[in-house]
């Protein structure tokens, strides 16, 4: 971190590098469209960079990060909201997409079974889509991104009690959203 204070490129790099995929996957999930996400992500490390110099380390470099990724995908959501568009591709099936889905899976997936889970992935992609914005937020840091309470907390600037309501009631209209489809998906 001193290093890139200093000005080294290379140290820069390296540590772009290493958060990389951690930006864009917060982005990707917050976004839900991956060139949105690959925007965003360039936004995050063009502000670090620009904000470096006044990086005192009053907190990790990570928490700090992580939050300019929330910011940066809250203003792309206001700005989305004011220009409302739909993207046919944001619901791209992906490894990545796939792990969140908490299922186990069947080593001899019949077809049928294929179609299901994916027709679940599209349906749960969609609905955190439809989250309010504070809800989403921890929903991605913490059910999809692994974040703990208390760096969800320091990111956001808000307090834990705070972090566990809002995951409480994400996951609730999630699954409000979710059990008509499910029912469905049951038959």
């Amino acid at each position: 971190m001193r290093r890139c204070q200093q000005g080294e490129w290379e140290a820069f790099d390296l540590l772009m590098r290493q958060h990389e995929a951690k930006v864009y996957n917060i982005a990707y999930r917050m976004l839900g469209h991956p060139e949105d996400a690959s925007d965003a992500a360039q936004e995050v490390f063009i502000r670090i960079y620009h904000a470096l110099p006044k990086f005192r380390g009053e907190c990790a470099f990570s928490t700090w990060l992580y939050r300019i990724a929330v910011n940066v995908c809250l203003d792309a959501v206001r700005r989305r909201a004011r220009q409302p568009s739909i993207h046919e591709s944001a619901l791209v099936d992906t490894e990545e997409e796939a792990d969140f889905m908490d299922h186990v899976p069947d080593v001899h997936p019949d077809p049928e079974r294929v179609v299901m889970q994916k027709e679940l992935q599209r349906l749960v992609h969609e609905a955190i889509q439809t989250l309010s914005e504070s809800q989403r937020v921890v929903l991605v840091l913490y059910d999809l991104e692994g974040f703990t309470y208390e760096e969800i907390a320091a990111m956001l600037r808000t307090s834990i009690g705070t972090v566990k309501s809002r995951l409480n009631r994400a996951r609730l209209a999630l699954k409000a959203k979710l059990e008509p489809f499910m029912e469905q998906l049951q038959r």
